[in-house]
């Protein structure tokens, strides 16, 4: 059984309208832009995004322009736990029409190579 999380897109939104000429992104829009950033952010210690690791397990657009990712590490007790969620949170920030993010560490449920996307399986020689 394939016990992969894939992160889900939430959607909230408060109030009707947007102001200014400027566009902004939809949400699904926002969305995959936001994934593929967090695709440009490597564990240092495994050659793989963290995405495809399958250390991302939320990614929340909120009132179209808010980003809250939840993530894990792959240990708990992982040396660069910081700085893996600050090169998310840059990624992230990154993204055209994020006007703000935040980047919660979560434990539940325990990460495991399951998580992982065939992609990442087959670079990393698990298939």
């Amino acid at each position: 059984m394939d016990t992969q999380i894939a992160p889900r897109l939430a959607v909230e939104t408060a109030g009707g309208g947007e102001a200014g000429s400027r566009r902004r992104p939809e949400a699904k829009e926002l969305y995959e832009a936001t994934v593929a950033a967090l695709r440009t952010v490597f564990d240092p210690e495994i050659p793989v995004n963290i995405y495809d690791l399958g250390l991302v397990y939320r990614v929340d657009i909120v009132d179209r322009r808010h980003v809250d990712v939840d993530m894990t590490l792959t240990a708990p007790g992982c040396p660069v736990a910081g700085e893996m969620m600050n090169m998310a949170k840059r990624a992230i920030d990154g993204v055209e029409g994020v006007e703000s993010s935040k980047v919660n560490l979560v434990f539940d449920p325990p990460w495991n190579q399951d998580m992982m996307s065939e992609e990442a399986k087959l670079e990393l020689g698990f298939l």
